[in-house]
Parts: C-alpha cells; sequence; structure tokens
C-alpha cells in the first residue's frame, strides 16, 4: 500500500466491525503504510495469556490493542467532529494538506506552521547577517 490519509495522533472513528467497537473513537499509536494497517488506543483489544517467566514476573490476563486495518477506520475533523473522508488540497506555501471533506477545514494546520518554522529558518541562514556600522568618531 502506497500512502494512507491516516497518521499517528489522529483520532479515528471505527466504522465496521464487532458491535463492541464499531462507532467508537479513539487516537492512533502506530501507523503502517507498508502493511495498511493502524493501532488505534483502548478499541480492538485482545486478550492475551501471559506466562509468568521468572519468580518477580506476574502472569495473567494482558489485554492489549490489535492493528485494525486502515480502511475499517475514518479521520474524525478536529473541526467540525464529523467521521470524513479526506481530501488533499494545496496550501498556504505550496505544500498539499489534508481537509475535511464535509466542512472544508484543513487538518494539518499544525504540521504546515512546522513547515513554515523550517522555511523562515532555514531563509535566516542564507541571508545576509547586518552588522552594526562603527559610528563615526566626531571632532573637536
Amino acid at each position: 500500500m502506497a500512502s494512507m490519509n491516516v497518521r499517528s495522533g489522529d483520532t479515528v472513528e471505527i466504522i465496521v466491525g464487532g458491535v463492541e467497537n464499531r462507532g467508537k473513537r479513539g487516537k492512533v499509536i502506530v501507523a503502517d503504510p507498508e502493511t495498511g494497517r493502524v493501532i488505534v488506543e483502548g478499541l480492538n483489544l485482545v486478550t492475551k495469556h501471559k506466562k509468568p517467566r521468572s519468580a518477580q514476573e506476574q502472569g495473567g490476563k494482558v489485554e492489549r490493542p490489535r492493528a485494525i486495518d486502515v480502511s475499517n477506520v475514518m479521520l474524525v475533523c478536529p473541526k467540525c467532529g464529523k467521521a470524513t473522508r479526506v481530501a488533499h488540497v494545496l496550501g498556504d506555501h505550496g505544500k498539499f494538506v489534508r481537509a475535511c471533506k464535509k466542512c472544508g477545514a484543513k487538518i494539518d494546520v499544525k504540521e504546515e506552521k512546522k513547515q513554515v518554522k523550517k522555511q523562515t529558518k532555514a531563509a535566516a541562514k542564507t541571508a545576509p547577517k547586518k552588522t552594526k556600522a562603527a559610528k563615526p568618531a566626531t571632532e573637536e
């Protein structure tokens, strides 16, 4: 799979699956574009039976999140709060950013601001530095 519209840190809603998970929202912990799967915090939990390996270690049932296919989740717009498809629109600085199909709000506002900071820092480094001119000595 080449690319995904969901990144780690995004809030997503599960749109398919069992009654216990469908319609619930959570934050993406891991997004793996190679396999096309995401791990959502606190959702799609499976029980793993863990055996103690040493006297100090404790065994028992451990619940851990399991990966979900990216086609089974939808991105939640931070502005309108609805599960939406993702549009790619041209941003202010010539880069494509993700946007909500329902309200049109840009989703990658923070990343766009980071890019602006990087560009201004790079421009500041390449720009010639202003030096203070020495004041001419006054004659008396």
